[in-house]
C-alpha cells in the first residue's frame, strides 16, 4: 500500500488470493514478507509530514488520504490478520489465549 497509495508507483498490483503454488516455500514466503517490509519502512522514513496526501487512492472508498491514514490501515491489517491467526492456532490446539 506504501508503495503504490503514498509514493504512486506503477508497480503490478499484489495477488491477495492467498493461493500458494506448488514452487512456493516458508522460506520464499517469509522472504518476499521482509522485503516487503523493508520497502515499506523506507517509504515511511521518507515521509517527513504524516499529513502528506497520497499520490492516488487507496482503501474501498477510493479517497486519497494522507500517510497518517495508511499507517493506522496498516495497524488494523495486522491486528486483524493477527487475530485471524490466532484463532487458527485455538483451532489447532485448543488452548485459548488470554
Amino acid at each position: 500500500m506504501t508503495e503504490t497509495a503514498f509514493e504512486g508507483a506503477d508497480v503490478e498490483h499484489p495477488d491477495f488470493s492467498m493461493d500458494l503454488s506448488e514452487s512456493d516455500t516458508v522460506d520464499g514466503l517469509l522472504a518476499a514478507y521482509l522485503v516487503a517490509i523493508e520497502r515499506s519502512n523506507g517509504i515511511i522514513k521518507r515521509c517527513d509530514n504524516l499529513n502528506h496526501p497520497c499520490a492516488r487512492a487507496a482503501g474501498k472508498a477510493g479517497a486519497v488520504g494522507p500517510m497518517r491514514w495508511v499507517l493506522v490501515h496498516m495497524i488494523e491489517e495486522t491486528a486483524r490478520h493477527a487475530g485471524h491467526a490466532d484463532i487458527l492456532r485455538e483451532q489447532a490446539d485448543g488452548s485459548i489465549g488470554r
